[in-house]
């Protein structure tokens, strides 16, 4: 098949605050509970934390909560629990049966998750009010942009065969038939081999999959096996729309380069730069003093201007 993986999918999803979990409680810790006992001895809440505050894992676990509670301070009223809710459903239907068992497998659980989530779209809803796109930003995105296109296609894994299918598609077989008979790609092939519609700024589909995909007119297939990390694939065109303006695409357009800018690093330092230096951090413990250093480097003691000073 030509979309991606779905656990490694999942799991880029919710790993980043996988660790920042682990730890939470710990924080705020008593400090003398026990976390073990055993014969000689026992373990502390302080002691764990002592160990776990002074590990790499441990301070970026620390520094994701300070993130996320400066997010939520900042933008909470701008991400509703039936967004969270409805992200979380569609999370839960994509994935079916296997749901409960991903979460299980990241430690996680159905509030944790949401959790993720909503620290997600606060991010999103960040980048979306601390950068801006210019004209020149939308013309760039608009040379890119393809309106969603519907395609349909046959997987194999040997080359040799995918030339044989393309040569019988040039003598005239029809592609749903054949897509059902030789594709495996058991998700799609009963359908004739066809995927939801898609575009250029799609991130489900292999790349050069897409590549070739979106270089057919409506009604062409592929000459050439197009190999992906799946096998090889014929690729037909099915449906095609003409692009129009991009004032008719322009609000999708600004989608494209916001949702671009979430998978950009530098952006996204700025952006929770700008958020961490408005939320007048102090940090308490001299062990994690340095936590927040990549973002607030021009103020050595973690303190920031506040949110209306110019």
């Amino acid at each position: 098949m030509c979309i991606k993986n779905m656990s490694k999918k999942f799991n880029k999803v919710i790993l980043t605050v996988v660790a920042l979990l682990s730890v939470s409680a710990l924080t705020g810790c008593s400090g003398n509970k026990a976390v073990v006992t055993m014969k000689g001895g026992k373990i502390t809440q302080e002691q764990l934390y002592q160990k776990m505050k002074k590990s790499q894992a441990g301070q970026q676990a620390l520094q994701q909560m300070v993130i996320a509670q400066a997010l939520k301070s900042q933008y909470g009223k701008d991400v509703s629990d039936k967004e969270v809710n409805k992200q979380y459903n569609q999370y839960k239907d994509k994935y079916g049966a296997q749901f409960n068992s991903l979460l299980q497998q990241n430690g996680m659980d159905a509030a944790s998750f949401k959790d993720t989530i909503r620290t997600n779209l606060l991010t999103k809803v960040a980048v979306r009010k601390e950068t801006k796109v210019t004209n020149a930003q939308l013309k760039q995105q608009w040379k890119k942009y393809t309106p969603k296109v519907t395609v349909q296609h046959i997987l194999v894994k040997d080359e040799d065969k995918a030339k044989d299918i393309i040569k019988q598609l040039d003598d005239g077989a029809n592609f749903s038939k054949l897509a059902k008979k030789e594709s495996n790609d058991s998700g799609t092939k009963n359908n004739g081999g066809k995927l939801p519609p898609f575009n250029n700024s799609d991130s489900s589909l292999d790349a050069n999959f897409k590549k070739a995909a979106l270089k057919l007119k409506q009604g062409e297939y592929t000459k050439d096996p197009v190999k992906s990390s799946y096998g090889y694939h014929v690729i037909k065109m099915v449906k095609r729309p003409a692009k129009g303006s991009m004032k008719q695409h322009e609000t999708e357009l600004k989608n494209q380069i916001y949702n671009s800018r979430m998978q950009d690093s530098v952006v996204l330092q700025k952006v929770i730069s700008k958020v961490l230096k408005r939320s007048d951090i102090s940090i308490k413990d001299n062990d994690m003093k340095d936590i927040l250093a990549g973002y607030l480097s021009n103020n050595k003691n973690a303190k920031s201007t506040p949110k209306n000073s110019k």
